[in-house]
């Protein structure tokens, strides 16, 4: 699925880049020297991927990130440098469809070892509407028809799945330190786990059940704990919502008690902004942690979705 975002200014990338974040201290950036080490040479094509392979890998492994911190990944353009770096790579780890770029590189490349992350759990498909009562409201005029949803990386149960399977890939290709991948993955998917019971504790109990998002990052995270995720722009946040959608947003945001509208850390505001401001509602941020900048509420993906989680009980009035 080619999702298409708006650029950031490449001057808001170049100041996230300088800043030197470190949630992954030995990831690289999509630049700096990569392949030929004496480490298993792992890209992976953006964060949530290279979250991943650091946490597995630990100090057996050099990840390099194709996307750098602050860059919108959706937008992403491969150099000539970096489809090299995937040739001399030992793995690539990405999720296929997310990046129409990374994708065509990949098969252009053919690097050692590909790991597709869709590959390693279920992809479904999504539209505006997402999760609890979405079946029952089929019909709402102007609404995207949907299409395969990337986004399974906010769900912590299917990221645990591609965490698994992650680790699979790497004891085979790098089996010296089968035993240390293994170790790394289970501790993982222990604490994707607990991350599980917290979001599904701490949302059993609320007033309502139903968020708006300026667009359907969430739909997979709204099914797991029985919410329902209304999106302004569907799967593709640059399309612009009708005046109808407008309309049926305020009269469900009346019905069903919602009292946020959510936007995300690498796009505009704009949209959220005037969709809350026509409704009498409040706006926060919700992170679809595609990327990690001074921005982000966390040094890494666990921390960020712990904020998330707060964000959500604070907007569905958890008791």
């Amino acid at each position: 699925m080619n999702v298409r975002r708006r650029l950031i200014p490449g001057t808001a990338i170049a100041a996230a880049t300088a800043l030197g974040l470190g949630a992954l201290s030995a990831c690289s950036s999509a630049d700096a020297a990569g392949g030929n080490t004496d480490k298993y040479d792992v890209v992976a094509s953006f964060y949530p991927m290279a979250f991943l392979a650091e946490r597995i890998g630990g100090d057996h492994v050099h990840v390099t990130s194709l996307t750098e911190p602050g860059q919108e990944p959706h937008d992403l353009e491969i150099s000539a440098r970096q489809t090299g770096r995937l040739q001399e790579s030992d793995a690539v780890l990405y999720l296929k469809g997310l990046q129409p770029a990374v994708d065509k590189a990949v098969d252009q490349s053919g690097p050692k070892t590909r790991i597709d992350a869709a590959a390693l759990t279920t992809l479904e498909e999504h539209g505006n509407e997402v999760g609890g009562h979405a079946a029952a409201h089929d019909d709402h005029e102007g609404e995207e028809s949907g299409g395969k949803d990337p986004h399974v990386w906010l769900d912590p149960v299917r990221y645990a799945q591609i965490a698994e399977g992650v680790g699979t890939a790497f004891e085979k290709g790098d089996p010296k330190h089968a035993a240390d991948y293994r170790k790394n993955t289970a501790a993982l998917v222990k604490q994707l786990d607990d991350l599980d019971k917290q979001f599904k504790d701490g949302l059993a109990h609320t007033r309502t059940k139903v968020f708006i998002t300026t667009h359907a990052a969430f739909g997979y995270l709204a099914e797991r704990y029985g919410l329902t995720e209304e999106a302004i722009n569907g799967l593709d946040p640059e399309s612009e919502p009708s005046i109808a959608r407008i309309k049926d947003l305020d009269r469900m945001a009346k019905a069903d008690g919602v009292t946020t509208v959510f936007y995300e850390t690498l796009v505009s505001d704009r949209t959220a902004k005037t969709v809350a401001h026509d409704a009498g509602l409040r706006t926060d941020v919700l992170d679809p942690i595609e990327g990690i900048t001074k921005k982000s509420r966390g040094a890494d993906y666990l921390a960020v979705q712990e904020a998330n989680l707060k964000a959500l009980r604070q907007a569905l009035g958890a008791r």
